[in-house]
């Protein structure tokens, strides 16, 4: 199904202490770019939404074309401490078809950062591996399936928080408070950890 033009993009700012902002392709959840400002995510996002539906239909999976590179803010939010920004269109749960799909590509995303993991070899202990093992506890507790954080290693302790918040996600179905916007944040977190892990600490 061809996108329509213009493409939407949500904005939040205040990431990593303040220093970062993220532009959120509205039509492709998921689907994100992280920069030093608004203007150079916005800027970026026709070549990142190409990579990624590039990605998901090399992985079998569908993805809309994008005519055009108009690409424009259509809403803004802050991110709090421990507590990541919300848009208006993550108030409208997912169909149960967008679901299942969205959980594909969290599937698919968390493999691009096992590969990552193995390709930067053992002992990797990044400060972006603990955040996200710990986000992902969070969004289980908020889809009401809390667990006790896994001990050992990080690595350990990351793949026993994805399963998790999977578990949380397929228990709390698409009709669940938050889910777009739990899907939309893994799944972008997971792609920059991974590119994170591949390129090294900016």
């Amino acid at each position: 199904m061809a996108g329509t033009m213009p493409h939407a993009i949500f904005i939040e700012t205040g990431l990593d202490g303040g220093g970062s902002v993220a532009a959120y392709a509205a039509e492709l959840p998921g689907c994100a770019v992280f920069a030093g400002s608004d203007a150079e995510a916005v800027a970026a996002m026709p070549r990142r939404a190409a990579a990624f539906t590039d990605w998901l239909r090399s992985n079998g999976e569908e993805a809309p074309e994008f005519i055009g590179d108009n690409w424009y803010e259509v809403e803004r939010a802050s991110a709090q401490p421990n507590l990541r920004a919300a848009f208006s269109l993550d108030e409208l749960p997912p169909s149960a078809s967008e679901f299942a799909a969205y959980l594909r590509w969290l599937e698919l995303a968390r493999e691009q950062v096992a590969d990552a993991i193995d390709a930067a070899g053992e002992g990797t202990a990044d400060e972006a591996l603990f955040a996200v093992v710990r986000q992902d506890h969070a969004f289980a507790t908020e889809l009401g399936s809390a667990q006790a954080p896994a001990a050992g290693e990080v690595i350990d302790q990351l793949f026993a928080a994805r399963d998790a918040l999977t578990g949380a996600l397929e228990a709390a179905g698409p009709a669940a408070e938050d889910v777009r916007r739990i899907l939309r944040i893994a799944i972008a977190d997971d792609l920059r950890l991974a590119e994170r892990l591949r390129d090294g600490p900016s």
